[in-house]
């Protein structure tokens, strides 16, 4: 249980269990489903987001290996919308294999393989991982939903640019970009939180990642894993193996090296955020195929990312 990889991935792990079971024996009805997840989007998603922007000074931070990790993160994001399509779809499935859970699993596995040195790397990329992941999602889905009502009559024949504006509006006034956004502003202020604020939005926020975990385990009793299987380990593939293969090479080829180098490949080698799932839940879009996927790829994370960490030694 000393072994990094097992001390962060196995208490996941655990807790979708948890979640698996607690439906099963009827302790969670399948119809509940919908109101945790619009609590874990709507409440506990913004307060997290939003404490933990709070405190980011942008100025103090060192984002050189982060741009390398978001190059490498927007190329297979763009690679994948290209072979599936312009469509929610491909979104969601886009935002699957490139948004790594570096909060409930990154935090604890970098601690405890890096030190300080490698969290402080680590806490960098968190400070704008979902700001830019999560929000080139939300305005993806929303261009999206307003072309496909266009082309069904149902909204406004108005230009495309007046479109795509309120495609972005609907983006950033979201529960996920826009609590990163204000949260950001507040840091840049130079004021702290009061003790009576910053108390709850931390409770908050520190449910999230159970009930996040808890919910992907309630929702995978209404899901058959096994017509998913292959897709499921396709995304696996892509998030798990892939994406740090991909940073690993620009990383290289940028002249990177040492704990940033390492922190970034490893990160990438991480399965599917929790987020992903409450995008799918949210959108209603692929939902049973990243559940699947998310549950395949923090099991066989295990292995992929313990041969990961392996080869980067």
């Amino acid at each position: 249980m000393h072994h990094p990889v097992l001390s962060s991935l196995l208490p996941v792990v655990l807790l979708i269990a948890i979640g698996f079971v607690a439906a099963r024996v009827g302790w969670i009805r399948a119809e509940a489903s919908k109101d945790l997840s619009n609590l874990v989007f709507m409440v506990l998603t913004p307060a997290l987001l939003f404490r933990t922007m709070s405190s980011v000074h942008v100025e103090q931070l060192n984002f050189e290996p982060i741009a390398v990790y978001f190059v490498a993160v927007l190329l297979l994001f763009g690679a994948t919308m290209a072979w599936q399509g312009f469509s929610q779809r491909a979104a969601v499935l886009a935002l699957s294999v490139t948004f790594s859970n570096t909060v409930m699993i990154g935090i604890p596995l970098i601690g405890l393989a890096y030190g300080q040195a490698g969290l402080v790397t680590l806490f960098t990329l968190i400070s704008v991982h979902s700001l830019v992941l999560l929000t080139l999602a939300t305005v993806i889905l929303e261009l999206v939903s307003a072309r496909d009502e266009r082309r069904k009559g149902q909204g406004s024949q108005r230009p495309m640019a007046y479109t795509v504006l309120e495609a972005v509006k609907n983006g950033v006034i979201h529960p996920v970009p826009l609590p990163i956004i204000v949260g950001l502003v507040f840091a840049q202020t130079g004021l702290v939180l009061p003790e009576v604020v910053d108390r709850p939005l931390q409770l908050l926020g520190n449910a999230f990642g159970p009930m996040a975990l808890v919910l992907v385990g309630v929702t995978l009793t209404q899901v058959q894993v096994g017509p998913h299987l292959r897709g499921a380990l396709g995304i696996t593939f892509m998030k798990n193996l892939c994406l740090p293969a991909l940073m690993a090479a620009l990383g290289w080829a940028w002249g990177m090296t040492g704990v940033p180098y390492a922190v970034m490949v490893v990160t990438a080698s991480l399965p599917m955020g929790a987020n992903v799932f409450l995008f799918s839940q949210r959108y209603e879009v692929a939902q049973d195929l990243v559940t699947a996927g998310m549950a395949v790829s923090t099991v066989l994370a295990l292995v992929t990312t313990s041969i990961v960490m392996l080869v980067l030694q």
